[in-house]
């Protein structure tokens, strides 16, 4: 029970003095980064799968 007690401590100990927090408007600029990459990723898998479906739907009319 002591070794837990004692990890615990450490970990406190390091959560509060050794960490470095990043500022609330750099978070908040890398929140937005993932945002608008992660639109732009799904708007070209969307436009991809639209080719392929269109591509395929033509494919399959004319043969």
């Amino acid at each position: 029970m002591e070794k837990l007690k004692t990890y615990f401590a450490e970990s406190w100990d390091e959560i509060k003095n050794k960490v470095t927090w990043s500022k609330y408007s750099e978070l908040q600029g890398s929140a937005v980064l993932v945002l608008v990459a992660s639109t732009i990723f799904a708007l070209v898998i969307g436009a991809i799968d639209w080719v392929f479906k269109t591509g395929l739907q033509w494919f399959y009319r004319e043969f």
